[in-house]
C-alpha cells in the first residue's frame, strides 16, 4: 500500500459471506444538459428509440458535435444471430470493440448521429453509455474482522479454504505477505487486466487494500491487518487503471471472463468496491444485468453503495446507491458508523 497517496473519504466496510466489501466515496458522470452542438438527439427522436437509450447517452447525444463518435454497450433484442447484429451495427458505421458472448453484449463505437437510428431496430434491445468506473474504499480502522474473528472464525472452520474470491479492482500487489499461505506460497490463483494497461499490479493501492480486508492472512503488525476469509484463493481482475478509474465495459468483460471460469477457479463471491452513478433502471443497467447472471449461477455478489448520503452542505441524500449496487440480486454493503470517515 501507498500511504502517502490520498483516496476518496470512506463511507466505511462491512463483512457479509467470508467477505469485507469496502465503501466509500466515488464520483460520477454529470450533465446539466445544456450545451452547443448539433443536437443529434433533439433532431432525430424517435418514440419506439428514447426508451431505448440510457438517459446519459441521451444527454450526451444532445451536446454532440458533428462527426463525434460515441462508445455504447449494445444489449441484442430478442434471438438475433450474432452475425446479423454484427452485421447490423457495421451498417451504421460501428466499430465493435468487443463481444462479450457469456454475457450476450457488444462494446462498440459509432457515430453519435446514428445512435437513435440503431436504437430503433428491433435487433437492439437496449443502449447504454460506456460509462466512467471508480473506485469505492480506503484504509480505515473500521474493518470489523476482529468482530467476526471472536465469532464465527473461533470456530476454527470458516477460513475460506478452497473457496476463489473474485476481486474486480485496481490489481493486487501479489508479493504482498498477507496473500501467502502456510507454505510461503501466494494465495493469488489468477491475474487478468482488462484496462488495457499491460498489468496486474496495484499501482493506485485500492485493490490491495480490498484483497486484504476480504483475504489478508494476518502476518504483518501482529495480525491487526487480518482479513475475513484468511486462506481462501484470490482472483485478481484488475478493471482500474494506475488513475483508480475504468470503464464499465472493463468492468463488464471482467464479469464475463468470471461467468466463464468460475467452475474452473471455484469462484464462489465477486466484490466489487467500486461503481458508477446510476442513472437507469437495474432492468436496463448492462452491469446490473450481469450481476444477475453471476447471482444465478451460484456466485454470491458484493456490491458498494457508494458515498452519496450527505451533500457537500452536509444535508443528508437518500436514494442515491451506485450501480450495480441497486440491483437487488446483489448484496450492497454500506456504513454501519461514520467511525474514521467524515
Amino acid at each position: 500500500m501507498k500511504g502517502q497517496k490520498k483516496r476518496p473519504r470512506t463511507a466505511g466496510i462491512a463483512l457479509l459471506s467470508l467477505l469485507l466489501a469496502v465503501v466509500c466515496a466515488g464520483l460520477g458522470l454529470t450533465g446539466d444538459g445544456a450545451g452547443g452542438g448539433v443536437g443529434v438527439v433533439r433532431a432525430q427522436i424517435r418514440p419506439g428509440a428514447i426508451n431505448k437509450v440510457s438517459p446519459d447517452l441521451l444527454d450526451q447525444l444532445s451536446k454532440a458535435q458533428a462527426g463525434a463518435r460515441v462508445k455504447v454497450i449494445i444489449q441484442p433484442g430478442g434471438a438475433v444471430a450474432p452475425l446479423a447484429l454484427d452485421t447490423l451495427l457495421r451498417n451504421y458505421g460501428a466499430r465493435i470493440k468487443n463481444q462479450l458472448r457469456n454475457l450476450n453484449l457488444r462494446v462498440i463505437d459509432l457515430p453519435a448521429d446514428a445512435v437513435m437510428k440503431l436504437a430503433a431496430q428491433s435487433e437492439v434491445r437496449y443502449v447504454s453509455l460506456d460509462r466512467e468506473t471508480k473506485t469505492f474504499g480506503h484504509i480505515t480502522t473500521t474493518s470489523g474482522a476482529d468482530a467476526v474473528d471472536s465469532g464465527l472464525l473461533s470456530l476454527g472452520t470458516l477460513d475460506g479454504t478452497g473457496v476463489g474470491i473474485a476481486i474486480i479492482d485496481s490489481g493486487i500487489d501479489t508479493h504482498h505477505r498477507s496473500f501467502m499461505n502456510a507454505f510461503g506460497l501466494s494465495r493469488v490463483a489468477v491475474n487478468q487486466d482488462f484496462t488495457g494497461e499491460g498489468r496486474t499490479d496495484d499501482p493506485y493501492g485500492h485493490g490491495t487494500h480490498v484483497a486484504s480486508a476480504a483475504a489478508g492472512n494476518g502476518q504483518i503488525a501482529s495480525g491487526n491487518y487480518q482479513g475475513i476469509a484468511t486462506n481462501a484463493n484470490i482472483i485478481n481482475l484488475r478493471v482500474l487503471n494506475s488513475q483508480g478509474t475504468g470503464s464499465a465495459s472493463a468492468l463488464l468483460s471482467a464479469l464475463d471472463w468470471v461467468i466463464a471460469n468460475h467452475t474452473l477457479f471455484n469462484i464462489r463471491v465477486v466484490n466489487m468496491s467500486l461503481g458508477m452513478t446510476a442513472v437507469e433502471s437495474y432492468r436496463n443497467d448492462p452491469v446490473c444485468l450481469a450481476v444477475r447472471r453471476l447471482v444465478n449461477a451460484g456466485i454470491v455478489v458484493l456490491s458498494a453503495s457508494g458515498n452519496n448520503g450527505k451533500d457537500s452542505a452536509g444535508n443528508k441524500i437518500y436514494g442515491q446507491i451506485h450501480s450495480p449496487g441497486n440491483e437487488p440480486s446483489a448484496i450492497t454493503v454500506g456504513a454501519a458508523n461514520t467511525f474514521g470517515t467524515d
